[in-house]
């Protein structure tokens, strides 16, 4: 999904809308059909991450890794989510907002790598920066948004980083490994409108 610019500031619109909707204990409420008045792909199907970070350090990050409802839809859902809901976190508060950088991300539909039968099998398939990864082994199941790279850099580490936070302690060829590109935005709190 290609967004202009002004689609792109409007998403930082909703989510900055559904954090302040959330601060005041309420949820955002969408008038669906005037955003899809405004452009049909804020109607289309997508699945969507939003990351908050405070003074550079993670501060929630929660989304979609199938579409399921609307991009508008599924950003504004997240927004609230990453900005209260996030387990890792207490719920964000006003203070923090001078601090707030967000991070909306859309990503692309996963796709089945095939060669994962051993772990190096998937390290040689893995492009560093580019995929974001989705590791599933029985019921357990964990991603990294190609935006971890930036901290997880070697290949080995990401996908050993990975398999702990899906809580899968050792390789096995059940294990399913998916990949998806993004197109990632960011801007700090104070330059949303």
């Amino acid at each position: 999904m290609t967004l202009t610019t002004q689609q792109i500031d409007q998403l930082f619109s909703v989510i900055k809308l559904s954090i302040e909707k959330g601060l005041e204990g309420e949820r955002l409420q969408l008038d669906l059909s005037s955003f899809a008045a405004q452009s049909v792909e804020f109607s289309q199907p997508a699945a969507t991450f939003v990351t908050l970070h405070h003074n550079e350090a993670l501060r929630g990050c929660i989304g979609s890794l199938q579409a399921y409802r609307s991009l508008i839809e599924d950003v504004a859902g997240n927004a609230f989510s990453a900005a209260f809901q996030d387990p890792r976190f207490a719920p964000l508060g006003k203070q923090e907002l001078a601090g707030l950088e967000v991070e909306h991300s859309i990503l692309s539909t996963p796709q089945m790598i095939e060669e994962c039968q051993t772990k190096q099998h998937l390290l040689d398939n893995l492009v560093p920066f580019e995929d974001g990864l989705i590791i599933s082994g029985g019921l357990r199941r964990a991603t990294f948004l190609p935006s971890v790279w930036s901290q997880l850099p070697d290949k080995s580490r990401f996908v050993e980083h990975l398999m702990q936070k899906a809580g899968i302690g050792s390789w096995s060829e059940s294990i399913l490994c998916e990949r998806y590109s993004v197109s990632a935005f960011q801007k700090k709190w104070h330059e949303i409108e």
